[in-house]
């Protein structure tokens, strides 16, 4: 498991276990998920928006994008059980 994968959940708190840590960037992810179908659908939509209101969403849904495959590669390193 990475060091960046646990020091943005660990930073000042207590240590929680592996399966905690896990559950939490799962649930990051489907919210990650949620917000890039939100721009998705804000970008397709037929309503007007500005130039400048369409490059911001284009700009957030490529940060989400990043976010989310970093945080796919995270959950993907935190093994199911602690292996001994």
């Amino acid at each position: 498991m990475t060091r960046a994968c646990l020091l943005g959940v660990l930073a000042g708190r207590p240590m929680r276990g592996r399966g905690w840590i896990k559950a939490l960037r799962q649930d990051e992810a489907r919210q990650v998920r949620a917000r890039i179908a939100e721009l998705e659908r804000d970008l397709m939509a037929a309503t007007p928006q500005g130039r400048h209101r369409r490059f911001e969403a284009g700009h957030e849904l490529r940060n989400a994008k990043f976010r989310l495959e970093r945080l796919e590669e995270c959950i993907a390193q935190i093994p199911e059980r602690a292996e001994h």
